[in-house]
């Protein structure tokens, strides 16, 4: 898709007109449309009230989903919304019984900290955690991510992109290699999900967790879990509640009743507002085409890369344009500082240890805005004003 087919869409995020954003890894630019998505979640608690349920809040959670599931290559009907990925994550591990032989958990030292904080906390249910670790602070090698799942293994918890440098994994090897010990993977497409073209049917996931905070700009409060449907009937999660019961509104005391559909993973009252506020951002993603974004963020990653590195700039990512996601961590001395002051002159971009200064680029990114970043580092540098 030709650049200017996608710039079109720049007069749709506010923010872009008064900062340069560069940090749609971490959040991405909010649509003017939003505002009426919200202004809808408020006419119509004002004008209906409790009937809202009805009308579509208490579908909301799994309809929503259905706006996720293109995007991540899934059919209507087997994506719910969740508050965070943390609480989606912790339904997962709740339908699998650690005590057995069968316990073991293969984490990267990677991956994202809240998934591993909850994958450590497993040990008092019997689980064994097992880490790979990076030997580069770039990626993880994937032959010895293979080779511990093994038949001891249960869980397989990995990022598809990596939080801190983009790298992008084999999520296609990691999947077959589970599925052939018999373990189940928990694919984590945060980073990838409106970035990078995802196809959980074709790799046959077991599970996929993502969130439209990043690249689907669609604000805090709405993650998602995809199950697959064959393993969907087989999975009982402890931590549940009366949305995911067959008959809610008959309010039976005693034992869970799972529904058979994508219901069965959601618990509590679910949060509304989040999920209008997230609608615009996947409709606009799903309007314009993840290959047509991954297409652009390539050539805009691979300019990055070469502007930084004609600048003396050390930049940590893969050096292979495929496994490469959307984010650039440029790493530099006082490298946490030039991000604050970075931030303080405009250009929004974030900082992580062991990475540096994170730029992503989105498909409303103008080329300008990449060598004016690079620029401005420099110039910071130059004039030392950290």
């Amino acid at each position: 898709m030709p650049d200017d087919m996608l710039l079109k869409w720049r007069p749709e995020f506010p923010i872009l007109q008064k900062c340069t954003y560069l940090i749609s890894n971490s959040l991405g630019a909010m649509p003017q449309a939003a505002y009426t998505a919200l202004k809808e979640y408020a006419d119509a608690w004002s004008s209906r009230g409790v009937e809202a349920w009805s009308d579509s809040w208490w579908e909301m959670p799994v309809r929503m989903g259905d706006l996720v599931a293109p995007i991540i290559g899934a059919n209507p009907g087997e994506v719910s919304f969740h508050p965070n990925v943390t609480i989606a994550e912790a339904i997962v591990l709740s339908c699998f019984d650690f005590r057995g032989p069968r316990r073991k958990i293969v984490l990267t030292d990677m991956d994202f900290p809240s998934v591993t904080y909850l994958c450590h906390a497993q040990k008092s249910e019997g689980a064994e955690i097992c880490i790979v670790r990076s030997e580069d602070g770039i990626g993880v090698d994937l032959s010895r991510l293979l080779d511990a799942i093994d038949e001891r293994t249960l869980l397989v918890p990995v990022s598809h992109v990596l939080f801190r440098t983009a790298c992008v994994m084999d999520a296609e090897a990691i999947v077959r290699r589970a599925r052939e010990a018999g373990a189940y993977v928990v694919l984590d497409v945060y980073q990838s999900a409106g970035a990078v073209p995802v196809n959980v049917k074709e790799w046959g996931v077991d599970f996929a967790i993502g969130g439209c905070l990043k690249w689907l700009c669609g604000g805090p409060g709405a993650a998602f879990l995809y199950v697959r449907p064959e393993l969907r009937a087989t999975l009982c999660p402890r931590l549940t509640g009366w949305m995911a019961h067959r008959d809610p509104f008959a309010f039976q005391i005693g034992d869970m009743q799972f529904r058979d559909d994508a219901f069965r993973f959601l618990n509590g009252t679910p949060q509304i507002p989040c999920l209008y506020g997230a609608r615009p951002g996947l409709e606009i993603v799903g309007k314009i085409g993840v290959e047509a974004i991954r297409e652009k963020s390539r050539r805009q990653v691979a300019r990055l890369i070469e502007l930084a590195r004609g600048e003396g700039f050390t930049v940590n990512v893969p050096e292979e344009a495929e496994r490469r996601g959307g984010t650039v961590a440029v790493n530099t001395p006082h490298a946490y500082e030039i991000s604050r002051e970075l931030v303080r002159r405009q250009y929004l971009v974030d900082f992580r240890p062991g990475a540096g200064i994170r730029i992503s680029p989105h498909f409303y990114t103008a080329d300008e805005e990449l060598e004016a970043v690079v620029q401005e580092i420099r110039r910071i540098i130059d004039t030392r004003a950290f």
